[in-house]
């Protein structure tokens, strides 16, 4: 019976979620299974996967035959490293240790990569949503400084105090009234 190595769809419409399986060849694509090696969520920046690696190396080494996005993960999670260093130690080029050395070396460098990027994305997110947030600020100022009335000036004339007087006890000469006896013009 051909083995594959493969993807399950799980998940509501729009948010996939994959188990990654290990299924007869003839089977459907969400049927039955012989076993279930991990999980593969897609709608995370980074992907989150989880991977039995053993039991991974374990099929591979059986013959089954990984689909093209089975073999990505697979590579991604180093369960195609494991399976090439165990052809290693069985045909007697490095020792068992020298394998798990590798390996390990392997991991802690990929999850150093991972989390850098996982650290970079949270960076540009935090960027964005600061130069949102002041775009935000910058349109309603500019909104608020378009409503807000303006305080009406009245111009008037500008007023000059004059030097106040000192009262004096003589009466001000007062102007003969124009009106009085001003002759008028005839026509």
């Amino acid at each position: 019976m051909p083995v594959k190595i493969r993807l399950q769809r799980h998940g509501k419409k729009g948010k996939p979620f994959y188990w990654i399986v290990a299924a007869d060849a003839r089977s459907k694509r969400d049927g039955k299974y012989l076993e279930k090696i991990g999980t593969y969520n897609p709608n995370t920046n980074p992907a989150t996967i989880n991977l039995n690696v053993d039991g991974a190396v374990q099929w591979l080494e059986n013959g089954a035959q990984p689909t093209d996005t089975a073999r990505a993960i697979l590579g991604y999670k180093g369960a195609m490293l494991k399976k090439h260093l165990k052809g290693g130690v069985r045909k007697g080029a490095i020792t068992e240790e020298q394998m798990e050395e590798k390996f390990n070396t392997w991991l802690e460098e990929k999850e150093g990569k991972i989390s850098n990027k996982a650290s970079g994305l949270q960076d540009q997110d935090s960027k964005k949503a600061a130069e949102a947030l002041a775009a935000e600020k910058a349109v309603n100022e500019a909104r608020i400084a378009a409503n807000t009335p303006e305080p009406e000036v009245t111009e008037e004339p500008a007023v000059e105090e004059a030097p106040v007087e000192e009262a004096t006890d003589a009466p001000a000469e007062e102007a003969p009234a124009a009106d009085a006896e001003t002759p008028k013009e005839e026509k």
